[in-house]
């Protein structure tokens, strides 16, 4: 049995828990390995995928606990009225305190590039903390293109440190094991009343460590 997931919220339409790197948000053709469904199974809860993380990327994954439940949630994301926000760190020092990537995207299978042909793509971001080589980002997720941040910033010059796929040569100036990414903060009107909900995943002890590795380098 995996070890269980940690729950940051529950309740009887819905829940959000904190997916660990490495773990398969939902079944791929592409991909094997369990899923965050199955563990949620062995801890004796039914639960229906929403959305999807990458595999390396941690943080806050919502699930329905019901069909009708998960169509509402679709529905939400499709009009992009769920929030997303997304904590990463950056090779490099961005110039800027804030701004906006909006080139658009083109989805090949187990790849995606910049392209003319590919679908509208937004993401803002804005800095948290500037270190000596790498940069901590918030970042706001508007569209949710296959790996649209991890590919928006590696387009301009900025891949996120343990960035392998897309960094086109750029060596890792911290060694990290994984992407440096984090599904942070999700944010939607819940589907039963329409009252405020606000979730966050604290940043995992990997990624904790690796920003004070940031902070440590000159």
């Amino acid at each position: 049995m995996s070890q269980p997931l940690e729950l940051l919220h529950l309740d009887d339409e819905l829940l959000v828990v904190s997916k660990p790197p490495g773990l398969l948000s939902v079944a791929t053709p592409g991909a094997s390995g369990r899923t965050v469904v199955d563990v949620l199974q062995d801890q004796g809860i039914e639960a229906l995928a929403v959305h999807r993380l990458d595999r390396d990327v941690s943080g806050a994954m919502l699930l329905a606990r019901r069909e009708t439940v998960r169509a509402a949630l679709e529905q939400a994301f499709r009009e992009r009225s769920v929030r997303k926000l997304y904590w990463a760190l950056a090779q490099g020092r961005l110039a800027r305190d804030e701004g906006a990537f909006a080139e658009a995207i083109l989805d090949e299978g187990s790849f995606a590039r910049v392209s003319a042909r590919g679908k509208r793509s937004l993401t803002r971001w804005r800095v948290l903390t500037r270190h000596a080589r790498s940069t901590e980002v918030e970042i706001d997720l508007v569209t949710g293109r296959y790996n649209q941040i991890r590919l928006h910033f590696a387009h301009h010059g900025h891949p996120l440190v343990g960035e392998r796929k897309y960094a086109r040569g750029k060596d890792d100036p911290l060694g990290a094991r994984r992407v440096a990414l984090h599904a942070w903060r999700i944010e939607l009107a819940h589907p039963r009343d329409g009252s405020a909900l606000s979730v966050e995943a604290p940043l995992p002890e990997d990624l904790r460590a690796l920003v004070a590795r940031a902070a440590a380098q000159r």
